[in-house]
């Protein structure tokens, strides 16, 4: 979501396929499983997933992470490593209170095909249908480009945040959503094909907008936060604290070989808006992912929508992801493909992720990645948590 995207999704070109055995093994013994892991009866002890876990502390070097799985027939586990705030050394949480970024972009999709499933927006309808004159600068044309390609990110619109020189920019001013389209328009056209942009999601946002005549933040509340009874989500605003108990966000600054984390954890999340303002919690994240490829937020013909896929650039989301609308697939090397997306803003870094049957994991960190291997090593965990059936009982 915000300028450290671009910077990571240059040094993000694989995939991890496994996490490395000996290195994991090594880190685990090092750091053992946390006292609060919970782990319920004849389901397995994780142990995978825990090794999985205290390697992106321990070996990576990251700040916290916190992971939860949710099995359908083995009910929830979590557990955290390291420290959620570094000047006071206190413990990451289990489920923490954080910024997902971009996971809000599956949010406000659910919200627009909840309203073409009410025959209120058409997913093939020019965007000018609904906010004519919006896109209308440098060669973009709202009249050719449709609903459909702002949620899948063939739009060919580029990405507001790629006008920002550094996050002081922005992180702590107010930006309308009216502006941050006029800022992306300015760029240069980053051409045909599959473009990330959180633009896209800013102006789907202002098409909710006009076709319901409330906020999209209300929207949002209204169809998927309060029926879902997800109490640790939350639209922001202009509030650039976390509400509650919550880890402090860090980014690692090296300077002149001297390496220190800079705390980022406040910031107005004005920029993003529809595309990634959000703030939630690993156990709110699973729940709705859950709700969503269980059927419960859309009607079937809309959830096969949103899982039509094409291919998305690896650097920015990883080798081998599919984008649907608000939506990525990737393949489980345990068979499958498992259905999600990923959040990063300058702090903290967030994947969630369905796989076949239901399993369900969240993971959080509060401090972003800095190295290839840190962010393979986040990946790894997804695929752990998603496949690791540790010592479970038929």
């Amino acid at each position: 979501m915000t300028t450290r995207e671009p910077r990571r999704r240059r040094a993000v070109r694989r995939a991890a396929a496994a996490a490395a055995g000996a290195a994991i093994a090594a880190a685990a013994a090092a750091y053992p499983a946390p006292a609060h892991a919970l782990a319920p009866s004849g389901c397995g002890d994780h142990a995978a997933t825990t090794r999985a876990l205290h390697r992106v502390t321990g070996v990576d070097g990251l700040t916290g992470a916190a992971v939860r799985i949710d099995d359908p027939r083995c009910g929830a586990w979590t557990a955290a490593s390291g420290t959620a705030d570094r000047r006071t050394g206190r413990p990451m949480p289990a489920d923490p209170r954080v910024r997902v970024g971009s996971i809000t972009k599956t949010f406000t999709a659910v919200t627009v095909l909840q309203l073409a499933a009410q025959g209120r927006v058409s997913l093939d309808a020019p965007v000018a249908r609904y906010l004519p004159g919006l896109i209308d600068a440098n060669g973009h044309d709202g009249r050719k480009i449709t609903v459909r390609s702002l949620l899948r990110h063939t739009s060919g619109l580029p990405d507001h945040m790629d006008s920002f020189q550094s996050t002081d920019e922005f992180r702590f001013r107010h930006f309308e959503p009216e502006e941050l389209v006029r800022r992306a328009l300015r760029l240069p056209d980053p051409g045909e094909g599959w473009h990330y942009s959180t633009t896209n999601y800013v102006v789907a946002g202002l098409v909710v907008e006009k076709v319901t005549g409330h906020r999209l933040e209300d929207e949002v509340e209204r169809r998927i936060i309060r029926p879902l009874g997800l109490r640790g989500t939350y639209w922001p605003g202009d509030e650039t604290w976390i509400r509650g108990p919550h880890p402090r966000g860090y980014v690692r600054v090296d300077q002149g070989g001297t390496v220190r984390r800079a705390d980022s954890t406040d910031m107005n999340t004005t920029v993003a808006w529809a595309g990634g303002a959000l703030i939630s919690t690993p156990r709110d994240v699973n729940a709705f992912y859950g709700a969503l490829l269980g059927g419960r937020l859309l009607p079937a013909r809309m959830l096969a929508e949103m899982e039509r896929t094409v291919p998305a650039d690896p650097d920015r989301t990883w080798p081998g992801a599919a984008y649907g609308l608000g939506l990525i697939r990737t393949s489980l090397r345990c068979g499958g493909a498992w259905w999600g997306h990923a959040g990063d803003i300058d702090g903290f870094t967030t994947l969630a992720g369905v796989a076949p049957g239901g399993r369900r994991v969240s993971i959080a960190f509060n401090e972003n990645p800095s190295t290839q291997q840190a962010f393979d090593d986040e990946l790894a965990l997804v695929q752990t948590g998603l496949c690791d059936r540790g010592t479970e009982t038929s």
